[in-house]
């Protein structure tokens, strides 16, 4: 019986580690509601959207749903005004807390990618005057702030002992990683395996970026065993961090994934590709895997993302990043089903997005408590009986 319940509670718990990406660039999503009714069924219970979008906060409330919002790039330098950071969170923030369970704040979104040294110069104060307002408004202990940075900032990343940031960004990301330590805000980072193989698919194996356990890469000084390009991109961020005199940082991942589409030129970007990266990153963070380097340390990932969304400009690549058709059918089988609560619901072929489908899923769930709690009774009932007879001899 004790079996019982231990599978029941694995079952039903969802992956602590794994969240999702929310974007909303597109004029064909599903309202926030029947979004949530998908994640809901699917186990999710961390999300990461690219605003502070009103609607979405409102409709997330009470729903137990772990929520990463994020100030926009353009906002930086109001925020540089301490006053501004206030009102802001004041405003977007403190109305929705705690019934919208906001646990971050992304400010702004790879902003040392480009060559905007006034953004860059902008970022950790408008961080600084974000944190003392959260203080200020009694939520400093609830949500942490950071910012997710992409792969571009490191010179060198392989071997991953190797790991070093771009000298050009040396005075901004040491400025960025003692705000880090100092409040104990995790370093986020945009890591995807994708690009690097789509730039050398003669040089990088596919199975090492699709994250199969088929090839080893052994860094030559530290001896440690890399099975897969992500955890060794999450591992070169850990050792330029130290090599700048901060080691103790825990390192998330705020977005991986793979395409399911591509132009021609975008080598890899297939259907077949992403179910691949996406079942083996799920079959990872079902496990709580950390990287070789902190093994001990299970690593959160976002995946990026939830949805197609067909108004990103860029490549085709852009706009085929999500799991899910718009209308609720999945881009392509990566097996969610591992995570939905009923074991019958892994053949289906799309979930849907009408409140019908989310109807069953709780019929189930609760057939399925019924059938337990009368099972708990039986037994109780079997072990009351008995009890006396045991106690007398």
């Amino acid at each position: 019986m004790i079996h019982f319940f231990l599978l029941f509670s694995l079952t039903f718990s969802g992956v602590e580690s794994l969240g999702i990406n929310y974007g909303q660039v597109g004029d064909n999503l599903p309202p926030p509601d029947k979004v949530l009714e998908l994640l809901t069924s699917l186990k999710i219970s961390k999300v990461r959207i690219y605003d502070t979008n009103p609607q979405i906060l409102a409709t997330f409330a009470n729903s137990k749903t772990e929520l990463i919002v994020t100030i926009e790039n353009e906002m930086l330098s109001q925020l540089m005004d301490p006053q501004q950071a206030l009102q802001w969170v004041a405003t977007h923030i403190k109305p929705y807390f705690p019934a919208s369970r906001i646990t971050g704040i992304a400010v702004g979104n790879e902003i040392f990618t480009g060559n905007d040294t006034v953004l860059m110069s902008n970022l950790v104060p408008a961080m600084i005057n974000i944190h003392n307002a959260l203080a200020r408004l009694g939520l400093g202990s609830y949500i942490h702030v950071s910012t997710p940075t992409s792969l571009a900032v490191l010179e060198n990343s392989f071997p991953p002992s190797a790991g070093s940031f771009k000298t050009q960004f040396s005075t901004y990301i040491s400025q960025f990683l003692q705000f880090l330590s100092s409040t104990k805000a995790p370093f986020w980072i945009n890591a995807y395996p994708y690009f690097a193989y789509k730039d050398n698919p003669n040089k990088i194996s596919l199975d090492y970026a699709l994250l199969n356990p088929m090839s080893y890469m052994v860094d030559p000084y530290t001896k440690l065993n890399y099975d897969n390009m992500l955890y060794a991109q999450v591992d070169a961020v850990i050792f330029a961090m130290a090599n700048l005199g901060f080691g103790g940082i825990e390192v998330r991942v705020s977005e991986t994934g793979w395409p399911s589409k591509g132009d021609y030129d975008e080598i890899g970007a297939t259907a077949e590709n992403a179910a691949i990266y996406n079942r083996n990153l799920l079959r990872r963070q079902l496990a709580n895997e950390g990287t070789p380097l902190r093994p001990n340390m299970r690593l959160e990932v976002y995946l990026f993302a939830l949805f197609n969304e067909d108004m990103k400009p860029g490549p085709t690549s852009e706009r085929n990043y999500g799991l899910y058709q718009p209308d609720g059918t999945m881009a392509y089988n990566v097996g969610l089903s591992a995570l939905l609560s009923s074991s019958s619901s892994t053949s289906s072929a799309s979930i849907s997005l009408s409140s019908s489908a989310t109807k069953t899923i709780s019929m189930e769930y609760k057939s399925l408590v019924y059938w337990m709690f009368v099972y708990l009774l039986i037994s109780l009932e079997i072990i009351l009986t008995r009890r006396p007879l045991y106690l007398e001899d």
